[in-house]
């Protein structure tokens, strides 16, 4: 089975749970005060927008992986890690200043037009740590024996941290000019620290054996650099109406991404110089987003990118092929990677 089929089969499945979950949050927080039920109504249909689950789908996968079977304790834990997902992303678009994601508003947008930014920007914070904290409550709840749950949450916890940790330098090199290894550094802690996460979390509850677990966190590392690489070349080359964002959004915000990091290093010195010329502005015209295209695409900067993302998606593929797991849950992941690579050749 093609690997966004497997994601339509489990995301619909994590869904139902993730709504039985906020459907109880929302009934509580009615009883202590009608904003909160509110704000708790905004993240239930914020984190149930249409998505692909990979987060979570991944914990399912790995974890059906080893025991052949989906129950409510996982489904739990999955939405745990679906909420835990999404508590990520309401602070990222705040810091990112983004308006709207998966076709509706982010958290702090909603709220700003309501009343007003300060009040938007605060709920925003407020709210994504609540969604951490709930996403918490559910794994605790899920039914699994203590020891799991605990180690699931140490796991949680470090991946929390870690991604907090990249968030701060990603915004740090809007600032400044940063190596492909500095780059490296911080991409370390983020995709990867993300899929290191669910992986990991599928294997430990699944039973999972000590040299599998390893084989998993190297893995998984592998997929977040490989998906993070991709990400990045879809927000400069993928049009508006795929992406669902005005394109180049990364070098309006001076971020610094793995093939924008090639193409500044350039000996031209016009290709670094129009590129950062982009930074802050609130528009890039069509003329100017085919030139910086261009410019990265002829420094060789998109090349050496797409060639690095098939290099981790190929190191997946193969230490996933070491686990233990069942061959189902080796297809889901061998289909998703090369999905990956073969992407990256729709960017010229």
């Amino acid at each position: 089975m093609d690997w966004e089929e497997v994601l339509k089969e489990y995301g619909a499945m994590v869904e139902r749970k993730v709504e039985e979950v906020f459907s109880k949050t929302v009934k509580e927080a009615e009883k202590y005060h009608p904003f909160v039920k509110e704000a708790y109504t905004c993240l239930r249909e914020f984190t149930l927008r249409k998505g692909k689950r990979l987060a979570s789908c991944s914990t399912l996968a790995t974890y059906k992986g080893y025991v052949d079977t989906v129950d409510e304790k996982i489904l739990s834990v999955c939405a745990g890690i679906e909420i835990y997902r999404q508590s990520i992303l309401v602070h990222d678009d705040l810091v990112d200043v983004e308006e709207t994601r998966r076709g509706g508003g982010t958290v702090h947008s909603v709220f700003s037009k309501m009343f007003d930014e300060r009040l938007g920007e605060g709920v925003a914070i407020f709210l994504g740590n609540s969604a951490y904290a709930l996403a918490v409550q559910t794994i605790i709840g899920s039914g699994f024996p203590v020891d799991k749950v605990a180690e699931t949450l140490l796991l949680l916890s470090e991946g929390y941290r870690e991604v907090n940790e990249s968030q701060m330098l990603d915004l740090l090199f809007e600032y400044r000019d940063v190596d492909a290894e500095e780059w490296r550094v911080m991409a370390s802690k983020r995709a990867a620290s993300l899929f290191k996460v669910t992986m990991l979390a599928g294997g430990i509850l699944g039973g999972a054996s000590e040299k599998d677990l390893r084989l998993l966190r190297e893995a998984a590392v592998n997929i977040g650099y490989a998906f993070d690489i991709q990400d990045d070349i879809i927000d400069t080359y993928a049009s508006e109406e795929d992406y669902g964002r005005p394109p180049c959004g990364d070098l309006r915000l001076g971020k610094k991404p793995l093939h924008v990091i090639y193409a500044l290093g350039s000996p031209d010195p016009g290709v670094p110089r129009f590129l950062k010329s982009l930074r802050g502005r609130a528009s890039v015209s069509r003329e100017e987003v085919e030139k910086a295209r261009s410019l990265v695409r002829l420094s060789g900067g998109l090349e050496k990118a797409k060639e690095a993302s098939k290099k981790h998606a190929e190191e997946a593929r193969r230490l996933i092929a070491e686990t233990r797991m069942n061959s189902e849950a080796k297809s889901f992941f061998y289909s998703m990677t090369t999905y990956v690579e073969n992407s990256l050749d729709w960017y010229r």
